[in-house]
């Protein structure tokens, strides 16, 4: 449904190749490689007081951009901050703050990492520091250093907390906006400062409940405009769409994993003997490890008599209700949400309806969207003309230009009303 202009294209492959062109090997910063990952690191834990406002920096240290190997020019910070989890409790996390190499006009895009994680080896504050990489690192990596060679200052936070709770919506969306607030107050940077989100599959879920959230917990920032690709809207939906998937299939025990902790979801009434020890296995792993290591997992095999799915639990239903996109409010910024289709149903892992769905209902609420569809591409296919397209849309919207609303065009897309509790 949609084409990638060509020239946003070649800018994005020119900004990329400025930046690596301009690497060298520099004495590292500390932390570097070597450091302890974070669930190890002195720094990101926190036992004062948390009486102090969301986005309040506790602590920093500086950190150079790089990546086990190659180190670069460009300097930044991470700053431990006070957030929000999804029980409205106070707590801490870390953003990594990067400033870009040619200093004007302040403009801040956070950018959020789909790191995946349940294991703290995968913050982008450790990934971004050179602590470790995998090739979703790598590649958003790249286009963060895109963003700093034209200018923008990047905010890359570690929006699943301390306890690595993957996938759970309004604190993600906190942390992201926290990190924000966080950057600004270090920067000394006033909070009319222009900012966008921006975020592909796993990091679509800071990005789109970032904007859900940001007029009721956020009202002072200045959100200009919010990029979401890839986005997971449902988990109702995906879970059987993944049941039984060579590439996905391991994302269902990961999920049920996050649940425990952001949850305290107790699955000793519903999850069989094999779900248990695949659960165990993936408790410390990312998605590059788990994602396609159980190529014949369903659904079905998580769970025990009596039960034949994890949405035959109503303990599960209720957390996949509380993460459906679309139930806590209404952004004010311009949005641009995208998908690839490579088959009837989605992009092998995200359902295309449902996307479609949420800009549908988004559009119903009077909220600038522009959607795009990939056809003939698959959720990996779809990454790099979605970060082409996000950075065209971002460069206008901090331009104050034109929008380019298509929503009298989008489908309704499929209903997201929440899942019946059994």
């Amino acid at each position: 449904m949609s084409q990638i202009g060509k020239g946003s294209l070649v800018r994005l492959v020119a900004l990329i190749a400025l930046v690596l062109g301009s690497t060298a090997y520099v004495a590292q910063a500390d932390p570097g490689p070597g450091s302890p990952i974070p669930a190890n690191d002195p720094f990101y834990s926190y036992d004062g007081s948390l009486d102090v406002a969301p986005g309040t920096v506790l602590r920093t240290r500086p950190m150079t951009f790089a990546t086990p190997t190659l180190t670069t020019p460009i300097k930044g910070e991470q700053v431990l901050y006070r957030t929000t989890d999804q029980q409205g409790e106070s707590v801490v996390t870390v953003a990594t703050v990067l400033r870009p190499l040619i200093p004007g006009p302040a403009k801040i895009v956070s950018y959020h990492m789909a790191y995946d994680a349940l294991g703290s080896q995968c913050d982008p504050s450790y990934t971004l520091s050179g602590g470790a990489t995998s090739p979703i690192a790598s590649a958003e990596q790249t286009v963060i250093a895109g963003y700093l060679a034209a200018g923008y200052t990047v905010v890359a936070p570690d929006y699943e907390g301390e306890e690595l709770e993957w996938t759970v919506g309004r604190q993600s969306g906190y942390a992201a906006l926290d990190g924000v607030r966080a950057a600004e107050s270090f920067l000394g940077l006033p909070s009319s400062t222009p900012v966008g989100l921006l975020g592909y599959s796993g990091g679509s879920v800071p990005t789109q409940w970032g904007a859900e959230v940001a007029p009721r917990y956020a009202p002072e920032l200045n959100i200009v405009g919010v990029a979401a690709g890839g986005v997971p809207v449902d988990f109702a939906h995906n879970l059987p769409y993944v049941s039984g998937s060579p590439k996905w299939a391991g994302v269902i025990p990961a999920l049920i994993v996050a649940y425990q902790r952001a949850y305290g979801l107790d699955t000793s009434e519903f999850v069989s003997d094999y779900g248990l020890q695949v659960m165990d296995q993936v408790d410390q792993e990312c998605i590059a490890q788990f994602a396609d290591d159980y190529p014949t997992l369903t659904d079905a095999d998580m769970v025990k008599a009596p039960y034949t799915s994890l949405l035959d639990v109503p303990a599960v239903v209720e957390i996949i209700n509380d993460n459906i996109m679309g139930i806590s409010g209404t952004p004010r910024a311009p949005l641009f949400l995208a998908v690839g289709h490579s088959d009837p149903i989605g992009d092998t892992v995200m359902i295309t309806a449902d996307v479609q769905a949420l800009a549908h209902e988004y559009c119903g609420r009077g909220v600038d969207v522009q959607y795009a569809q990939y056809d003939g591409l698959n959720h990996e296919m779809a990454f790099p003309p979605f970060e082409a397209q996000a950075l065209q849309f971002l460069t206008e919207r901090f331009a104050g230009g034109p929008t380019h609303s298509n929503c009298a065009t989008i489908p309704v897309g499929n209903s997201l009303a929440p899942t019946p509790v059994p």
